[in-house]
């Protein structure tokens, strides 16, 4: 119906946030949920999608990761927020049980 489907954006929100979980957590990861999750406003077939992602909160272990998706649509006359989101993610060591984040 002329939308890009929920799931698709959140997988792509999920690989933004990983890529800034890794750099953080210096070595492996995982997602572990997903706090608040709203979508704002549909995205359309022709709209250019940027994903904007950062440290809201740094624990012991864990982080958490406000995502943000624009909108770019009109041939890019405007923008508009269309989804946001907030991940966590927990560094993991060998055995893949949770371990310190390196000092940030």
């Amino acid at each position: 119906n002329g939308h890009i489907l929920g799931g698709g954006v959140l997988a792509r929100m999920d690989i933004a946030g990983g890529t800034l979980a890794g750099r953080e957590a210096r070595g492996a990861f995982a997602t572990v949920a997903i706090e608040t999750m709203e979508f704002i406003a549909p995205i359309l077939l022709r709209d250019i999608i940027s994903i904007y992602a950062h440290i809201e909160r740094r624990g012991r272990t864990s982080m958490a990761i406000r995502i943000e998706v624009i909108a770019t649509r009109d041939g890019g006359r405007t923008e508009e927020r269309v989804t946001e989101g907030v991940f966590t993610f927990v560094a993991l060591d060998e055995n893949h049980r949770p371990r310190a984040l390196p000092p940030g």
